[in-house]
């Protein structure tokens, strides 16, 4: 059981974050409900998460398998909706394919081809987003800029998928004239595939912007931000996935 004052602050993180988040986008020009809060839940507990359900945030964010099928069969996430935003391993595309609502993590055609052949199976359509390295980093997935355009052929071929955005993670280091440039740098290539018409797309998502970063990533467009620490705070990572 969540104790009382646990509650109470993340109920104050939550109400101070969607009000940065409010500000951000009035700076920006833009409405306020066009950007949806994803609470990134990843080594939270049932109990955590649950009593986070309960707060104005749009939907949860899972990392881990494991954890994503634990949290939504005991009912954690209220009835929201939960992304997978961590790095899917292929081996896995069967227990997040019809669980997660949207897949963001999408980095190879290896990767497309199994959560295609998932959802098939499951006679549904699977949303995903690409994850772009848009930091150019070797310590971190998603494809670069420039192989972006042959996934995202890929992705509109593939009859049981629906794609609708990008998704990114810039160098956490990075100073925050160099983060805004990343971030206006994503905004700029979702322009681009949305030029191009894609089948089976509708390219309106633009996931950037974590407990750091997430005012700058409004500023330049973001329409999910994955915000974790600053709701919940520190995490534990001595708990096993």
């Amino acid at each position: 059981m969540l104790n009382n004052e646990t509650a109470r602050q993340m109920a104050e993180n939550v109400a101070r974050i969607r009000e940065r988040m409010a500000e951000a986008a009035r700076a920006a020009g833009r409405d306020p409900g066009e950007i949806l809060l994803c609470a990134a839940c990843k080594t939270r507990t049932v109990e955590e998460v649950c009593a986070s359900a309960r707060l104005p945030i749009d939907l949860f964010g899972e990392n881990h398998v494991q954890e994503l099928v634990e949290k939504s069969e005991a009912g954690a996430y209220g009835g929201k909706p939960a992304h997978f935003i961590g790095h899917l391993q292929t081996n896995k595309v069967n227990k997040v394919v019809g669980r997660a609502a949207l897949i963001e993590s999408v980095d190879s055609e290896r990767l497309l081809q199994k959560i295609d052949r998932a959802a098939e199976a499951l006679g549904l359509r699977q949303d995903i987003l690409i994850e772009v390295n848009i930091g150019g980093e070797a310590s971190k997935s998603g494809v670069d800029a420039e192989g972006l355009w042959a996934l995202l052929e890929a992705a509109a071929a593939c009859g049981h998928l629906r794609l609708r955005g990008l998704m990114a993670i810039p160098p956490a280091d990075a100073a925050p004239d160099e983060t805004r440039r990343f971030f206006a740098s994503m905004r700029g290539l979702l322009e681009q595939a949305a030029a191009r018409g894609y089948e089976n797309a509708r390219m309106d998502t633009l996931s950037m912007g974590m407990s750091g970063d997430y005012p700058l990533a409004i500023e330049e467009g973001a329409t999910i931000v994955r915000i974790g620490t600053a709701i919940y705070g520190a995490r534990d990572y001595t708990r096993s996935h």
